[in-house]
């Protein structure tokens, strides 16, 4: 997203993000602190995808491609059920054991 910014202060921006990025370390690896965040990230891709997939649900609603519409909204509902699972996943288990780790 840098090399494609106009704006100086927009590539600014995506520079200082990168560094700040680039300062995060590694978690150990074997503990639950490690698959919460895993969780985390995970969860990061499908809420991205939700969205998208959202998006895409209405623009082809206002298009009139009812069939490309219901395709979209079932692999919409598939990555709100992958969200729920991970929720579920960390909330019966991983968090607390991360918590006390």
């Amino acid at each position: 997203m840098k090399k494609a910014a106009t704006s100086p202060e927009l590539t600014a921006a995506f520079e200082k993000h990168t560094e700040e990025t680039n300062n995060l370390e590694d978690t150990d690896a074997d503990t639950m602190i490690r698959d919460a965040g895993l969780i985390l990230a995970a969860q990061k891709v499908e809420h991205y995808e939700i969205a998208t997939y959202g998006t895409l649900v209405v623009f082809a609603q206002n298009m009139g491609h009812t069939d490309v519409a219901e395709l979209l909204q079932f692999t919409l509902g598939s990555e709100k059920a992958t969200d729920i699972a991970l929720t579920e996943i960390a909330v019966s288990s991983i968090n607390d054991q991360a918590a006390a780790e």
